[in-house]
């Protein structure tokens, strides 16, 4: 975590700011160590503090130590607490999260004597490249959820709910070691699978059905995310073409991945495959994006991406066709960047499963 904090100090140096202030649950945790739910960290050059109220002090000393200096303050954390501690650090231009503060919480902070620097992109941007600990945490989430996904095939047969497949997976993962879900599990059966984010309902599997499942684990606070489309019975010819074209656009685009490379080059080559095959318009989110203490943050690999994949940066390939009416296939890895290549944290196969 001081590395973390040491990180973000050179950044803000380079931008002539002298301190920042932490409000915003994701990052709190990831420079701190602290995952109460209440707690500002001020981190500069002169130290680093974290104010919480009695119901956390004793946990933030646990969780901060050698870290920051735990300091006890009302529960409401007022902003004279944080102007108290940015005094004593002598500092004049302070960086906040503008992209997670509240408009009530930044009303009471501009009336401090600093200049407040928006900054949410430099304070994130420490998060980009992953370190041994968050790539290992990631991993032991991946592998709850390909080990919950492989019972689910045992378990998984024509006749169940959406909702009852979604509630096996999930506490399935948690029975591997999961502590929580990464994000609410998607169960889209047959026609259902066409919506991209389908919320499991009542409607019962049927013999033929192409059923699309994206699921995550959370595992040391860091999260996993995949996709598989499996069918129930022998799907029509329609749905085995375009699980065949979201398969190879999706071997396609691994195949390319790499290091320093355009997140949109990923993108394009997904949609380019997809739309050589008529199924352009099918295709219409972008293909991947960021995970680590959250399931979506940078970067993201869309059309309009011009952000690059460094070493250390996460990356979902996930391509996908839906068609209303008929159904939809995503196929989703999370992979992770290395100086020469990358790492696919998935090991469910890809090939299509009929139960």
């Amino acid at each position: 975590m001081k590395s973390r904090c040491d990180k973000l100090l050179k950044k803000l140096a380079e931008k002539n700011i002298d301190a920042a202030i932490i409000t915003s649950p994701i990052n709190r945790r990831y420079f701190s160590g602290f995952t109460g739910s209440n707690g500002v960290v001020i981190v500069s050059a002169a130290g680093r503090v974290l104010l919480t109220d009695f119901r956390y002090t004793i946990q933030a000393n646990m969780q901060c130590a050698g870290i920051c200096e735990v300091r006890q303050v009302d529960r409401s954390i007022s902003p004279q607490l944080v102007e108290a501690v940015l005094n004593e650090f002598g500092a004049k231009v302070v960086a906040f999260e503008d992209a997670a503060m509240t408009v009530a919480e930044y009303s009471g902070y501009i009336k401090l004597p600093f200049e407040f620097v928006p900054s949410s992109d430099v304070i994130c941007g420490c998060r980009l490249s992953k370190d041994a600990h968050e790539i290992a945490m990631m991993q032991k989430a991946q592998d709850c959820a390909d080990a919950g996904f492989a019972e689910l095939l045992k378990r998984a047969k024509v006749g169940m709910t959406e909702i009852e497949l979604r509630n096996e997976l999930d506490y399935l993962m948690r029975r591997f070691g999961a502590e929580e879900n990464s994000f609410d599990t998607i169960v889209g059966s047959g026609p259902n699978g066409a919506l991209c984010h389908a919320y499991p309902g009542q409607r019962r599997i049927q013999n033929g059905d192409m059923v699309v499942i994206d699921f995550g684990a959370r595992v040391g606070g860091y999260c996993s995310d995949m996709t598989r489309t499996i069918a129930f019975g022998q799907p029509c010819d329609e749905m085995m073409k375009i699980y065949k074209i979201v398969h190879e656009a999706q071997l396609k685009t691994l195949g390319i991945l790499r290091p320093n490379m355009v997140a949109s080059e990923l993108d394009l080559c997904a949609r380019d495959y997809i739309t050589e095959h008529g199924y352009g318009e099918c295709f219409g989110h972008g293909l991947g994006h960021g995970f680590g203490l959250e399931v979506h943050e940078n970067p993201y690999a869309n059309s309009r991406s011009t952000e690059l994949l460094v070493p250390g940066s996460t990356i979902t390939v996930e391509p996908g066709i839906y068609v209303e009416g008929l159904g939809g296939v995503r196929i989703e890895d999370c992979c992770v960047l290395t100086e020469d290549g990358f790492i696919n944290m998935c090991h469910t196969t890809k090939d299509l499963i009929i139960l």
